[in-house]
């Protein structure tokens, strides 16, 4: 009995914790990114029957070739549940369970807009009419937004994602390799089963227009780069990065492997349109620098008073 307790007691205390680590803003966040999704995929794409990417475009390419009651919607929730479940353990609850809500938001407004809504998206959009290119180019557009809204506050509109951060190394893939395989697969399955491949090759712009907006959404407009140099002459570096462009710069010691020399490392983030100018700051003042600039893909600020 006393196992027992101690067993109850300790998933209660688990789950409160658990439970703690959700925010309601995120939630929030994620049901506008559900409504966005389904109106890119719903007035746009599936109307004129091109392909979403992943397993968004696997269920209406499915919705097309099963019994009219086997919607879009009933195929998001089926194939892709499972698959978030499946990377509960990797991807951890807080992550599965918004990426589910998000999921079942998109699916249920989905739902509404092709069956309840008075919207006629049977053979057209509503906005776009027939224009494929348009579809295309303006699904992908808003069907991103609402997917980078989901991967920013801590969700995913798309199990193959999960399916690709499990599966991908051991395939020796990186995730965007193994996103992008499938998609193409898909396109190429899209074309052979609908006898056409102007739909699969416009769906293709759907797919580059979501993975441009998808990038825009989650690091920005305002990307920043880290920025490392290795350099003999460091004080006379750092005093002209700090007067002109006015940022601060972290000094390391470093030591060349081959030469068993004393080195110096500079490391700074700066803005995209600070790049160029620290670039030739650096090679000025040592034409023999050695510079380093990589994207950084998330910026925190500690307090001040740490």
């Amino acid at each position: 009995m006393k196992k027992l307790n101690v067993t109850i007691h300790f998933i209660i205390r688990s789950a409160v914790q658990v439970i703690r680590r959700f925010s309601p803003v995120n939630f929030l966040l994620l049901l506008v990114a559900g409504v966005v999704n389904a109106i890119g995929v719903t007035i746009f794409i599936s109307p004129v029957q091109l392909y979403d990417s992943g397993i968004s475009g696997t269920s209406i390419l499915l919705s097309q070739v099963t019994p009219e009651f086997l919607n879009l919607s009933f195929f998001l929730v089926i194939l892709n549940v499972p698959l978030l479940l499946f990377g509960w353990r990797r991807q951890g609850p807080v992550f599965s369970i918004y990426a589910i809500f998000a999921v079942c938001v998109y699916a249920v407004c989905a739902y509404l807009i092709t069956d309840v809504l008075p919207i006629d998206v049977s053979i057209a959009s509503p906005l776009a009419g027939t224009d494929l290119f348009l579809c295309a180019l303006f699904g992908g557009l808003i069907s991103g937004i609402g997917s980078g809204l989901a991967i920013r506050y801590g969700g995913a509109m798309d199990g193959i994602e999960v399916v690709a951060v499990i599966f991908a190394k051991r395939l020796g893939l990186t995730v965007g390799t193994f996103v992008m395989v499938y998609n193409v697969a898909l396109y190429i399955i899209c074309g052979i089963v609908m006898g056409s491949w102007i739909l699969p090759l416009y769906s293709i712009v759907t797919y580059a227009a979501a993975s441009k907006t998808v990038d825009f959404m989650v690091d920005g407009l305002d990307s920043s780069k880290s920025v490392m140099i290795i350099t003999t002459r460091p004080k006379e570096i750092s005093r002209a990065i700090s007067d002109e462009l006015k940022i601060g710069i972290t000094i390391l010691d470093g030591r060349g492997y081959y030469s068993n020399e004393e080195k110096t490392i500079l490391y700074a983030v700066v803005n995209r349109f600070q790049t160029v100018k620290t670039k030739d700051l650096v090679k000025n003042i040592d034409p023999n620098a050695y510079i380093v600039i990589t994207t950084v893909a998330d910026l925190l600020h500690g307090s001040k008073e740490a």
